[in-house]
């Protein structure tokens, strides 16, 4: 599972994908079609990984049931500069 977001921080989605290093690239390639690719959503700021796939899909599902203000909190425990993990 993972949280998205443009280079100044506007815009959060919140994705979930069996391989996050192959699904990042289609992001930053703008290979999709969608709401990334409208809102230039390719800066990995958040991810967390699950045992099983109901895991990571209820977790997904139960995080974009989540106002802004929540979703921010989340990504500032881990990442607090909002640092692009897919450089990392």
């Amino acid at each position: 599972m993972y949280i998205l977001t443009n280079k100044v921080n506007t815009v959060l989605y919140v994705g979930v994908t069996s391989n996050l290093q192959k699904r990042i690239h289609e992001h930053k390639e703008k290979v999709v079609e969608g709401f990334t690719k409208r809102y230039n959503l390719t800066k990995l700021v958040f991810c967390e990984e699950f045992t099983s796939p109901d895991e990571a899909i209820a977790a997904e599902k139960k995080l974009k049931g989540w106002n802004r203000w929540k979703k921010v909190q989340l990504i500032q425990e881990k990442n607090k500069a909002w640092n692009d993990l897919s450089l990392e």
